[in-house]
């Protein structure tokens, strides 16, 4: 079924992700009294994301624990921008670089715990196959499908991840966030008001931790699950490339992929940008692309996509910072 839109919506609706970053930067140095994680400024982001394209964050800072970024945000002049960096998997940074402060949860942020009754606790910084995997020693179920999103858990909590037929809010039961003045809360996932790749998630928070709701399961049909998720991922998706994951939300009622691969795009290049021939949902870096040619590829799939088909896809791609 085509979805019918007026030909003037496709110059007015970007079709963007929500962006965690505003205009602006910083003018004058953060505070630094009394840190213990690591605080860089000018810092290059491209080595941090999947892409290995972009520019430079204004700053960029590692807390060594909890109280540390709580101490940071609290002393950051209000209406500094932050920037929560998880795997960078799921996002284009622009090569004009990103304003204000950049967070990356490092190793302190990693941890999972099991709760008891069938219920993980996991740190912002931990990544999808960690969960996973400890769900499956500890026998619980209905958490095998963050075996197929590459990020952590602070980025799937924010943009409710989902993968094989289930989504973090099906899962999650509360998040603990700190508050870009520091103020550290407690959500419950009916506060993140979840939507397809989406949630309420205030600007400029930082998941810390979450905690998720699973079942009882037997650890052997739990990592047999994982396996083909594995697998699955594996032959479909082109993983061994510079890629950012899937890159637009499926429209209700289609699959983004066969929308794009029906425009003629396979293959698709500009720049040293390129829709992959093995899953045109993807795009990919072929080794000397900058952000601009990634987004420009992608706003071209778009344009092609709706000209064909009448539908605006939307990125599900976070492209972040200065053009």
């Amino acid at each position: 079924m085509t979805m019918n839109q007026p030909e003037s919506l496709w110059m007015t609706d970007s079709g963007s992700a929500p962006d965690c970053s505003v205009e602006g930067a910083v003018e004058a140095p953060v505070p630094i009294e009394g840190l213990r994680g690591k605080l860089t400024h000018d810092a290059p982001l491209a080595k941090l994301v999947w892409f290995k394209t972009g520019g430079h964050a204004d700053w960029l800072f590692e807390p060594a624990d909890l109280d540390d970024l709580r101490m940071f945000l609290e002393q950051l002049e209000e209406g500094t921008p932050v920037m929560a960096l998880g795997l960078g998997s799921n996002m284009i940074v622009r090569d004009g670089g990103v304003p204000g402060v950049v967070i990356r949860l490092g190793k302190a942020f990693a941890k999972v715990k099991d709760l008891g009754g069938h219920r993980l606790e996991c740190g912002g910084g931990a990544c999808g196959i960690l969960v996973s995997s400890t769900a499956r020693d500890a026998g619980i179920a209905g958490l095998e499908f963050l075996r197929g999103i590459p990020g952590t858990v602070g980025g799937f909590v924010r943009m409710n991840g989902g993968a094989y037929g289930r989504e973090v809010s099906d899962a999650l039961i509360d998040c603990d966030v700190v508050m870009p003045d520091g103020e550290l809360i407690t959500l419950p996932a009916s506060d993140l008001q979840y939507t397809y790749r989406h949630s309420a998630l205030p600007e400029g928070a930082v998941v810390v931790t979450a905690r998720f709701q699973g079942s009882p399961g037997d650890p052997a049909e739990i990592g047999a699950e994982m396996d083909r998720i594995a697998d699955a991922r594996e032959q479909s998706q082109p993983l061994r490339t510079k890629t950012g994951g899937s890159t637009f939300k499926n429209p209700e009622g289609h699959k983004a992929w066969q929308l794009v691969d029906a425009a003629g795009c396979r293959g698709l290049k500009i720049g040293g940008a390129q829709v992959s021939e093995k899953h045109t949902n993807f795009l990919i870096n072929t080794g000397d692309a900058t952000s601009a040619d990634i987004e420009a590829l992608g706003e071209e799939v778009r344009r092609r996509v709706y000209e064909n088909s009448g539908i605006q896809l939307e990125w599900e791609i976070q492209r972040v910072g200065r053009p």
